[in-house]
């Protein structure tokens, strides 16, 4: 039997050696942390030089258009791909549509009909001047759609190879001259239109302009169906294929933007709201280049703060309320449309003693 005194020693003793042995193995993992600590200090941004840093995507200067179809009908044409550049105006997508070709036709012979009818008819020197007004306004506006048909033709026919630059700066051109003798037209009319000694139309000629009317509606509503180019830019993504049905409210069909220069959206945290400012200088770093840091500076902040994007739905209690803020971008790199990067928001204005950075 082991005497108390002697068990109490023994005791002691054994413990002593545990809390020698923890301490050994602590001491590797002890220096590992500072290593790693020191290194990490080594290459942080200074906390001193930044103010805030938010996270943010990379977009056009337009932003991303997303386009979709104003009307209901079936794809016929697909008429440029990703990456294709595009004008103005040029066409992306046509949808078919039968009856309203049909409608167009009908239209337009109901015109000419009731031209013949007007012009059986008997004019006072006034009216015959407010008759050819109209005409000239209407010739005008059918120029035009001819005009833009063509140059419609001009760009598709440039993107297969069947046509040079030359045959759509022409057409371009053309379409142009048509509006400019529109706008003309139509100043000369509203001259006559005001004049007092004006007779007012008669029975056939106010028929002739409901049939013009119409006319011009059902071109309206044919012309709908060829879904165009907002502004110039680049087409991102292409979603519509022949034979699918477009339809408005559905998932866009054609995203694009002009590419010409970047920035980026940011979502600063509500808290940096105050520090951050209009014109305030900015360095962005891309998590696809590591190492690679950009200038940009402050264009946009929103006046409302809302949940970010990757807070949607079911809130979390870590997740923050943002606020959007768009960044220029001084040279856009080798930077992508919807790249990750963070973006540290540099102190314009340091505390005295400092040097500003």
């Amino acid at each position: 039997m082991i005497k108390p005194n002697r068990k109490a020693a023994l005791l002691l003793s054994l413990a002593s050696t545990v809390a020698l042995t923890c301490l050994a193995s602590s001491v590797p993992t002890m220096r590992a942390e500072e290593s790693a600590r020191l290194s990490k200090a080594d290459t942080a941004p200074d906390d001193k030089r930044w103010q805030a840093v938010a996270p943010g995507r990379v977009e056009p200067t337009s932003g991303e258009i997303k386009i979709g179809a104003s009307m209901i009908g079936v794809i016929g044409e697909v008429l440029v791909k990703a990456n294709d550049k595009v004008f103005a105006g040029e066409p992306l997508i046509r949808l078919t549509d039968t009856e309203a070709q049909i409608r167009v036709a009908s239209a337009e012979a109901q015109v000419a009909m009731r031209r013949r009818v007007r012009n059986d008819e008997n004019a006072s020197a006034r009216a015959a001047t407010r008759r050819r007004a109209e005409d000239a306004v209407f010739d005008d506006e059918k120029a035009i759609i001819e005009s833009r048909a063509a140059l419609d033709k001009a760009a598709i026919d440039r993107r297969a190879g069947r046509a040079a630059d030359a045959d759509v700066d022409s057409a371009r051109t053309a379409l142009t001259r048509a509006q400019d003798r529109l706008k003309q037209h139509k100043a000369d009319l509203r001259k006559v239109e005001i004049d007092t000694n004006t007779p007012f139309p008669t029975q056939a000629e106010g028929q002739l302009n409901v049939a013009r009317d119409e006319y011009l509606s059902a071109q309206a509503a044919l012309d709908k169906l060829t879904i165009r180019a907002p502004i110039a830019g680049t087409i991102l993504q292409m979603n519509a294929k022949p034979g699918e049905v477009a339809q408005p409210g559905g998932s866009p069909l054609v995203q694009m933007g002009d590419i010409s220069a970047l920035r980026v959206r940011a979502e600063l945290d509500e808290r940096d709201y105050g520090e951050i400012k209009v014109g305030q200088s900015v360095m962005v770093r891309p998590a696809a280049f590591r190492g690679r840091e950009l200038a940009g500076t402050v264009t946009f902040i929103a006046p409302l703060v809302e949940q970010g994007r990757n807070s949607r739905g079911q809130r979390n209690v870590t997740d923050v309320d943002v606020v959007e803020v768009l960044v220029d971008l001084t040279e856009p790199g080798p930077l992508a449309v919807g790249m990750k990067v963070d973006v540290y928001f540099r102190q314009d204005n340091p505390p005295p003693g400092q040097a500003k950075q």
